[in-house]
């Protein structure tokens, strides 16, 4: 029994060194130098949806999942029946209020020459109360002689008030036909701004038309189709997702200490856990200033330095465009810092995917 214990407690020790040894080497093998932070992060990519704008029945969708698309390329396409209906409703009413334009501007004609017609009666008015004022002032001077008869006196006066009665019609006359005139400008100006109207509701209902055709606003890769053709859609319906494959990053997060020395463009080396034979280079482009997770509390140092917060580390455009087609989203991997520029690179994070 003694001997069995004796070897027992040899491979317990043995055991132990054994697991020390690979702790120890597995430890250094993964440790970092001054001057570096890591920490694990996942590829993100900036995510568009393609929407519809106005309401509608999906037509056609021209691209599937996993296409790569370029920005002006047609995805997909809606039906426009009704709108068409629409435009020719409009371009009917712009003829319409392009007509009444003309008849209207032959209506200011006309009223124009019916002022001037009434001007010529009061003129003519006119003339004949001075004529009646006359006679009437000869008859008072004869009707003292005894020269006219009574008669005669009483009806010039007659004539005198209707003459005066007549300048009065007259004179409204001509103020109606300036008032009809007014009208008829006014009849042109809302006919002019009909026309107007109706040229935006065509420019309107052309840009609806337009945005029917659902075109890529940049490069990248249809992610999901969200809908199928014969769908109908509110506005603002989804019907593709797209990654810009050229505004791509990995998001991770460091603890206090090492995300406050973490400087705007500093250099990051990334590796995926999917090609770890890769190095990537990217640019540190954000650190957050509000902590991520937080412990319920923060009152001593130890529960501060528990703070993380989260990089943003952005792969150079120009080398995702010469990687294009391998470029995936999600993939999980770990983020490398350089927080001191004048710290090298370890040899197993030198750079081995180049621009």
């Amino acid at each position: 029994m003694k001997i069995k214990s004796g070897w027992l407690l040899v491979a317990v020790v043995a055991l132990a060194g054994a697991g020390g040894y690979y702790y120890w080497r597995y430890h250094d093998a993964n440790a970092l130098p001054a001057g570096f932070a890591r920490g694990n992060g996942r590829i993100e990519a900036i995510e568009i949806d393609i929407a519809t704008k106005v309401p509608g029945r999906i037509r056609e969708i021209l691209v599937n999942e996993g296409d790569f698309i370029t920005a002006g390329q047609v995805l997909a396409r809606m039906d426009t029946e009704q709108l068409q209906a629409q435009r020719r409703q409009a371009e009917a009413q712009l003829q319409r209020a392009t007509i009444n334009v003309d008849t209207t501007k032959s209506l200011v004609t006309q009223r124009m020459a019916e002022k001037t017609a009434a001007d010529a009666v009061v003129a003519q008015r006119m003339a004949q109360l001075d004529s009646a004022n006359r006679k009437l002032t000869r008859s008072e001077q004869l009707i003292r002689t005894n020269a006219v008869s009574q008669q005669v006196l009483d009806d010039d006066r007659s004539a005198a008030a209707t003459a005066k009665a007549a300048v009065a019609a007259a004179q409204a006359q001509v103020a109606a036909s300036e008032a009809a005139i007014s009208s008829a400008r006014a009849m042109v100006v809302d006919a002019g701004a009909a026309i107007d109207a109706a040229r935006a509701a065509i420019e309107s209902i052309t840009a609806d038309i337009n945005d029917s055709t659902l075109k890529a606003p940049r490069d990248g890769r249809v992610q999901y189709r969200v809908a199928q053709p014969g769908e109908v859609l509110a506005a603002g319906g989804r019907v593709l997702n797209m990654v810009d494959l050229g505004d791509v990053y990995m998001t991770f997060f460091l603890p206090t200490a090492e995300a406050g020395r973490v400087a705007i463009g500093a250099e990051v080396h990334l590796v995926l856990d999917a090609a770890p034979q890769y190095v990537i280079p990217a640019k540190a482009t954000f650190v957050a200033d509000v902590a991520q997770f937080t412990p319920k509390t923060v009152e001593t140092e130890e529960e501060r330095q528990k703070l993380m917060f989260r990089v943003k580390a952005h792969i150079p455009p120009e080398l995702l465009h010469q990687h294009i087609e391998e470029v995936k989203t999600g993939l999980p991997g770990m983020a490398y810092v350089r927080l001191d520029p004048n710290a090298p690179w370890p040899a197993n994070l030198q750079e081995k995917l180049t621009r």
